[in-house]
This record gives structure tokens, C-alpha cells and sequence, in this order.
């Protein structure tokens, strides 16, 4: 059956030099880092603090590394689990499990421990890898999560030796991560990340991952419910790194520098910084949290050329040039997904910088980027642009995907093509629902079509909350407020946020005679939450509405607290 698609008109946008199809993947992520080494040996691969590495050495560090965690037991098909901010030893560490043919499963280092644990439950990783910050956190698991082995990892290792010396290291702050524990810890094997990395290369003969091996289980709440681990394979990741190599004309191999501000174990920054920046032998400049006074202090030594991050991070960067605290001319390509690009931000970003400044989309099943605006004349602020190579799109009607609407029509946005994950981990109906007969992805986004082919973002099926580029789950956040004792019911939904962002708000209503207040029940929220999805704005009512058969109507919820206050 024909598809009023199948013409792909959006390849008339695409620059000269940006090809149709990527071509054969061919390398595994280990392949695409050898090669790396191998050409780019002498550059700077990263640079922490001041401190360097260059391509040579950091194929060593993970030579070893996979030596030293093959001695500690992992095994080829292995979850481990990866539990850092951005550094070096987070880059190494990632790669050395895919040497091994582990599979990494990243996790946000701020999680609170009911967070993590629920995500170790779910994948049953043997091995932990840990900031030395949270090492209490995952060692007080109860013994029925599986975890035998914790590498405990101190960021401090990885400084120059003048900051080793007593300068303080500004790092995000673990205090929810820290969160009081209800177990005693139980005795699992520790050891230090220096003592594995302090053993030998591996041998060569060591077997190697293939292709369609799982890489990544990358946590998401995909289209709808509570986060589930996405299986991204070496050809999924692999891909998405040549097509955001095809898609920007002019990149110089070797000699870009990206500047790492997105954190790693999020689809977003692992692409564009682990594996897109790795691939292209850029250097890349690693941040264990964003700060405009970090950022300006590293672009006076090492300046940026290529930044990939969120509107919020662009509008902050923007305003401190324009007080001259930060030279932003050198950023030649910029690139913004996660959350709506506002046009007033394009516009300022590109006036101070002289670069360009594009949206792209996708989402963490399709690796993640599948669409993106052309890094050029063509590019259409206000859209996300066009399917990346070897990239298709529908659009269909979200009752029956299998009825295409003509373009310029509303309706489910749908993907296909090499960076689209495999399926959920140990969740073949969710699998069914999300991936349709084809290899068609339902995106859950309900989108428009350009007669030329650009795709404009215009409502959600899902009910995920998007804020400051992080997925909230709604009912996550619904759970934890129907624990406090004087809550016997809540709906979390959106709230509009300045510049097209996203917050999280909810409604509760309290138990007869209770009396909590709003900012009480934050903080009931911060205990057991990361702090992106606390509420921001907690409403008390009589009740809520819903459904003849009971259900929750959310968007009724959003409209009242919308239209009660502005």
C-alpha cells in the first residue's frame, strides 16, 4: 500500500553535500573507537578540569579497564549498571563494558535510592559502577536485588594535581542520592575504579560484539507508564553517530571540540558526546554539571565548536555574552532537542555567536535523534525539521495506524529506520504496542506535515511530562504523593513553563482533617524523588475528575490549574 510519504519530499531540503542514506553500518561502537584511536591517536580525546587525554591514552585506560572488570567476573550478555556524572572515568568505564560485550545500563546519579533500585530490580545488573558519593546508596540494596559487585569511582582521581591538592570540585549535589536507607547494607564485594584500571590490557584474543549485540538499556517511559529499559543495539548507536555525522557539511574530523554540558547517561549527551563526538575524534570537554562560570572559564583555554544542548542552557550562555563574560563566536554548529526551541532563542543565539543554531527530535527508542533541521539556509525554526538519513516518517491516524493522513493533517507521528531500538527489556507487550509491523515506531506525538516534508510537533498522546530536557512519568509522581498519610488521591499533569518548557504540577485531595500544606508535601516529594520531578506547583481540592469508569481525565486537571492560575 502507497503512502503519500513514500515520495520523502523533505530530501529537497537536505544541503548538497548531506547524503540520502548513511550506507552500511558496519562497525560496533568498539570498532568506531578503535578506529578513533588508531587515526586520532596523539589528539585530546577528553579534557576534565584542565586535565587531558588524549585518544592514545584513553584507548588504553579502556583496554585495561575491560581487563580489570573481566577479572572482577563480567561476562559477555552482563547487565552493569553505570552510576556517574560525566567524566573520564564514565567515558572509559562505557566503553570497556562494550569491549567485553556487556551490556551498560546508564542511570542518573542523583536518583534517589528507591529511583535506582526499582531500575535494578527491573534490569538485574551483577556489577555496579559508582560515584564514590552514592557507593552507600546502591550498597544498601536489600539482598534480594541482585547486585554482587560495586566499582567505586572517585571524580576526583581524574583532576589535575594542582585541584587534587584542596581547590574545591563544583559537582551536582547528591543530597536526595543520599537519601536516608531502610536496609542495612548487605556485604557486597567493593572495589576501587583505580585497582581496575591498574590491571593489564586484555587480551586480544577476547571475543568482540557483534552488530545486532545490545549495547545500551537506556531507561525511558516511553510512549506511556513507568520507565522501562530500552535495548539499543551497536547497529542502532552506531548509526545515529553517522547520521549526525552526514547531517552537518563541514565538520573537520579531528579537530572539533564539543563541549559536554548534557549529562552522559542520557540518550541525548550519550549520543551527541559519547558516541557522535568519539566518532569524529573531536575533543571532547566534559562538565559534571552545567555552570555558565565552568563554561566560561574552559572556552578561554579549549573554545567550543560544536554544542549540543537545551534551550535553557543557550538562553543562559546567551545572556552572559552579552555581558561579556564568554566569547561565543567559535561555536560554529549548535544543536537543541528535548524540550521546544523557542524562535526568540535561535534568533538571540545566532545573533551573538554568528553560528547556527537548529532543533532536533527524537526520543530515546530511536537512539535518539530522527529528525533535525538542516544545518543551513533551508532550516525552518519553529519545526524539528526533517527525517535524518535513512530515516522515514508517517503520519497516521493514532486510532488506526495503518491509515495515513495527507500531509498538512494532524495526526501520530511514526519512524522507521536503522536507529530504532529493538524493544523494551523483558516487555513484549509494551514492545507490540510500540513497534509496528514494518519497523514502524509509534512516537506518540501528534504531528504535521509539511507538503516539503517538515514536521511540526503539535500535541502529545502521551501524557509524559518533558522538563528541562528529562521525562517525568506522571503516575511515578501520582504514587509517591498517594504514600504521604494525608493524601487519598492526585493527577500530575503538565503545566506550561516560560519559552514552550514544561513543569510539573499536580492536584491532591487530602484526607478528611488533614491539613498539609503544599510546600509540605514538596518536600514529602523531595525524599523520595529526583528533584526534576517534584511538583512545582501542588493545588489541594475537593476532588478530581474523572471518567464514567473512573479514570483520572488529566487534561481537565491541566485545564483547571491552567485557568485558575495563569
Amino acid at each position: 500500500m502507497t503512502s503519500p510519504y513514500d515520495s520523502r519530499p523533505w530530501l529537497s531540503a537536505y544541503p548538497p553535500e548531506v547524503p540520502h542514506e548513511i550506507g552500511e553500518v558496519t562497525q560496533t561502537l568498539v570498532d568506531m573507537m578503535d578506529a578513533s584511536v588508531a587515526a586520532f591517536g596523539r589528539r585530546t580525546a577528553l579534557e576534565f578540569f584542565g586535565a587531558e587525554t588524549s585518544y592514545r591514552e584513553l584507548g588504553e585506560q579502556i583496554e585495561r579497564a575491560a581487563e580489570g572488570l573481566r577479572r572482577l567476573g563480567v561476562r559477555r550478555g552482563d547487565r552493569v549498571a553505570i552510576v556517574l556524572p560525566n567524566c573520564p572515568q564514565h567515558v572509559v568505564a562505557f566503553y570497556a563494558l562494550l569491549r567485553l560485550g556487556a551490556i551498560v545500563v546508564e542511570h542518573n546519579p542523583l536518583y534517589t535510592a528507591r529511583e535506582l533500585r526499582h531500575q535494578f530490580e527491573d534490569h538485574g545488573a551483577r556489577f555496579a559502577i559508582v560515584w564514590d558519593r552514592v557507593h552507600d546508596t546502591v550498597a544498601g540494596f536489600p539482598d534480594d536485588v541482585r547486585v554482587e559487585g560495586i566499582v567505586s569511582v572517585d571524580l576526583t582521581r581524574a583532576l589535575p594535581f594542582a585541584m587534587r591538592l584542596g581547590l574545591r570540585l563544583p559537582l551536582p549535589s547528591a543530597r536526595a542520592a543520599r537519601a536516608k536507607l531502610t536496609h542495612r547494607p548487605s556485604a557486597r564485594r567493593v572495589t576501587t575504579w583505580e585497582s581496575i584500571v591498574g590491571a593489564r590490557r586484555l587480551s586480544r584474543r577476547t571475543p568482540r560484539p557483534a552488530l545486532d549485540d545490545i549495547a545500551l538499556l537506556q531507561y525511558t517511559s516511553g510512549t506511556t507508564g513507568s520507565p522501562k529499559g530500552a535495548m539499543l543495539t551497536h547497529r542502532n548507536l552506531r548509526a545515529n553517530a553517522m547520521q549526525g555525522e552526514a547531517w552537518v557539511p563541514g565538520l573537520r574530523p579531528g579537530a572539533e571540540t564539543f563541549y559536554g554540558v548534557l549529562p552522559l547517561f542520557h540518550a541525548y549527551g550519550m549520543t551527541l558526546c559519547l558516541t557522535f563526538a568519539m566518532s569524529i575524534g573531536a575533543r571532547l570537554v566534559l562538565f559534571p554539571t552545567f555552570d555558565v562560570d565552568l563554561v566560561t572559564k574552559a572556552a578561554r583555554t579549549s573554545p567550543p565548536t560544536f554544542l549540543p544542548a537545551v534551550p535553557p542552557i543557550y538562553d543562559r550562555l546567551a545572556r552572559a555574552a552579552a555581558q561579556g563574560a564568554i566569547d561565543l563566536r567559535s561555536i560554529r554548529f549548535a544543536i537543541s532537542g528535548a524540550m521546544s526551541l523557542p524562535t526568540a532563542t535561535v534568533r538571540r543565539w545566532e545573533e551573538i555567536s554568528g553560528g547556527v543554531l537548529v532543533e532536533g527530535y527524537g526520543m530515546t527508542e530511536s537512539s535518539p535523534v530522527a529528525l533535525g533541521n538542516p544545518m543551513g539556509p533551508t532550516r525552518r525554526p519553529g519545526t524539528v525539521g526533517v527525517p535524518f538519513p535513512s530515516t522515514d516518517i508517517r503520519v497516521v491516524d493514532p486510532d488506526d495506524p495503518t491509515k495515513d493522513l495527507p500531509p498538512g493533517e494532524a495526526g501520530e507521528l511514526l519512524l522507521r529506520g536503522p536507529q530504532v531500538f529493538s524493544g523494551y527489556w523483558q516487555r513484549p507487550a509494551e514492545t507490540r504496542a510500540a513497534l509496528l509491523e514494518g519497523g514502524w515506531l509509534r512516537t506518540g506525538d501528534i504531528a504535521t506535515v509539511s507538503p516539503d516534508g517538515f514536521v511540526t510537533i503539535v500535541d502529545r498522546l502521551k501524557e509524559l511530562i518533558i522538563t528541562g530536557g528529562f521525562n517525568v512519568s506522571p503516575s511515578e509522581v501520582e504514587e509517591t504523593l498517594l504514600s504521604h498519610p494525608d493524601v487519598v488521591d492526585a493527577a500530575v499533569v503538565s503545566l506550561p513553563r516560560g519559552q514552550g518548557g514544561e513543569s510539573v504540577g499536580a492536584s491532591v485531595v487530602l484526607r478528611e482533617g488533614a491539613a498539609a500544606e503544599p510546600e509540605a508535601l514538596r518536600d514529602f516529594c523531595r525524599t523520595h524523588l529526583a528533584a526534576y520531578k517534584v511538583p512545582r506547583r501542588i493545588d489541594v481540592v475537593d476532588e478530581l475528575p474523572r471518567s464514567l469508569v473512573g479514570k483520572v481525565l488529566r487534561r481537565e486537571v491541566r485545564e483547571r490549574m491552567v485557568g485558575a492560575r495563569p
